[in-house]
């Protein structure tokens, strides 16, 4: 065991101490939560009608279509939506050395947010009609990195933690502000799209977006997993990482492309979604034990996919047939977990 394996190494319960089997669990978990959001709806099917419609064509029937272009493209969206977030933050946090930051509280997802309603309020997009739906999704990362460099410039002058919590917060009430003032003299029905799609949703997921996740996201994070060494390394500062070979200017801007790729991504389809980038990686660091992201960055995937996928069920099941935001989901049901863990355990970063 090298040295920064022995410094990550923290002390776990017996069953922690076997990732393969809570990495089964979770799978598991995540696998039985997307087979009931598939099985639950507005609509009641039986058993024997889900089944038939997952063997039989796609649209030879009403229950088929909405299973296959509805409710499956959802679960897979809320799996790997939570999966991605979770990352991002993990990422922004190992970077900024910081357990408290995330893409929602670093004024990302804010960015984000910003140049999406760019597109859907005023008429920005037009003669861009050939790349639709993607000019949302392009636009999402141009606001993702635009408020990121911001952030670093200003973090490379002030080295306080907290003063960088402020600038994020700042420029999310920027963006804000500037959304706002767009909302105020856009058109009615361009203000209810723009206002459904800010309390977040993973509804309204198309195949070919579904396969924009799997494709981009999964070689991210591909990506990500390669890069566990480096990352552990740089945990332990970057004079050490440096003495590993890492290239520490190379890296850094390797992870900030990745977490605000991943954010950028979600947002721009799904909507702003909070908490789950900020706390989920805490819930892997403290569910597991250990600061190693060769089991974090998958723990946390899987953790963040299952959480995800709950709160998209209880969001639009509770009230039914009224959808809640999915935000007020992820915060009622995830802060007073990370409290609790937080209070009875004490895990460094």
């Amino acid at each position: 065991m090298t040295t920064s394996e022995l410094c990550l190494a923290e002390t776990r319960p017996l069953l922690l101490r076997r990732p393969p089997l809570v990495f089964a669990l979770l799978g598991l978990l995540t696998l039985a939560m997307m087979l009931i959001n598939v099985a639950v709806g507005s609509v009641d099917f039986t058993p024997a009608e889900i089944w038939q419609a997952l063997t039989g064509p796609r649209d030879a029937s009403t229950t088929g279509f909405i299973i296959w272009n509805i409710r499956i493209p959802r679960a897979i969206a809320a799996v790997f939506g939570g999966a991605y977030l979770a990352a991002s933050g993990l990422l922004l946090q190992i970077y900024f050395k910081n357990p408290i930051v995330g893409p929602y509280i670093l004024g990302i997802s804010s960015g984000a947010t910003l140049m999406v309603s760019f597109v859907m309020l005023t008429s920005i997009t037009v003669g861009w009609t050939l790349f639709t739906p993607f000019v949302s999704t392009l636009a999402a990362f141009a606001g993702a990195y635009g408020v990121m460099l911001i952030v670093l410039a200003i973090a490379n002058r002030v080295k306080g933690g907290v003063t960088l919590l402020i600038v994020g917060l700042m420029m999310g009430y920027l963006c804000g502000a500037v959304s706002a003032i767009l909302t105020a003299f856009a058109e009615k029905d361009r203000i209810k799209g723009f206002v459904l799609w800010q309390l977040g949703s993973f509804s309204g997921f198309k195949w070919d977006e579904i396969a924009i996740l799997l494709i981009v996201g999964g070689a991210i994070l591909l990506l990500l997993y390669l890069q566990s060494k480096p990352l552990n390394a740089f945990l332990l500062g970057e004079e050490y990482a440096a003495s590993m070979g890492v290239d520490i200017r190379r890296f850094r801007l390797l992870i900030l492309l990745c977490a605000c790729a991943l954010a950028g991504m979600i947002t721009s389809m799904a909507g702003p979604v909070a908490f789950i980038g900020m706390a989920v990686p805490h819930m892997a660091r403290l569910g597991f034990g250990t600061s190693d992201n060769r089991i974090l960055i998958p723990g946390a995937c899987l953790m963040g996919g299952l959480v995800a996928s709950l709160c998209d069920l209880i969001a639009r099941s509770v009230m039914a047939p009224v959808e809640l935001p999915l935000s007020a989901i992820t915060a009622f049901f995830g802060a007073p977990i990370v409290i609790t863990l937080l209070l009875q355990r004490r895990v460094k970063l």
